[in-house]
């Protein structure tokens, strides 16, 4: 099961009144080398920017009296255009992968699932864990705290904790973030207990001389 994540709202566009559109009789002029030069009558701000070749764009439409920039704003809609898409691109959706567990999951089934919770972390998502109770299981919490415990002992070098077990009706449940280090995308590391070495047989012994 995923659940997607993305907890940073988009930005809203603003909306600009340029040139004509701009109603007000009276304005706070700033040029386009950012000097300000005054308040002035809304008409005479225009014709400077026409003389300069430029626009005026209101910029500070609150302010008494409204603030008013010359600036190119062709230029300036490609910049703030530019800037939201880095600013989109910088806003990472995080996966929430779950996966479950019983109170008495076998060995193989335990670390089956640890390499994919392993995985998950490697990829940049969190891990939920999910202990399902069945019957009188429930009467013994701390087995699934103890099932919890050692999925945390096999991801250590990957991940943190960042829920803390709880308790929800028959269900107990766990979250695990990638540690900081972990990059999206990255190779997942082995478990500790998968990265052990094979034992290796003791070299053969000499063999002895031979009597003709």
């Amino acid at each position: 099961m995923t659940i997607r994540q993305d907890n940073r709202p988009a930005p809203a566009e603003p909306s600009y009144r340029v040139n004509h559109r701009i109603r007000i009789p009276r304005v706070r002029v700033i040029g386009s080398d950012g000097v300000q030069i005054g308040i002035m009558d809304t008409a005479e701000a225009l014709r400077l920017a026409r003389e300069d070749g430029l626009d005026l764009v209101e910029i500070s439409p609150k302010a008494v009296p409204p603030v008013c920039k010359i600036m190119d704003y062709g230029r300036f809609k490609y910049e703030q255009q530019k800037k939201e898409r880095e600013e989109r691109a910088k806003r990472t959706v995080t996966d929430v992968k779950e996966m479950k567990f019983r109170p008495k999951t076998d060995e193989h089934d335990f670390e089956f699932k640890v390499r994919h919770i392993r995985q998950f972390l490697a990829d940049g998502n969190k891990a939920k864990l999910v202990i399902q109770f069945r019957g009188r299981e429930i009467v013994h919490p701390e087995v699934g705290q103890a099932v919890l415990k050692r999925v945390v002992e096999a991801c250590a070098d990957v991940a943190v904790v960042e829920q803390q077990p709880t308790l929800e009706g028959r269900r107990m449940l766990m979250v695990l973030a990638p540690k900081p280090s972990q990059s999206r995308g990255s190779r997942p590391v082995a478990s500790p207990a998968a990265s052990r070495p094979p034992p290796q047989s003791p070299p053969p012994a000499p063999a002895g001389d031979e009597r003709t």
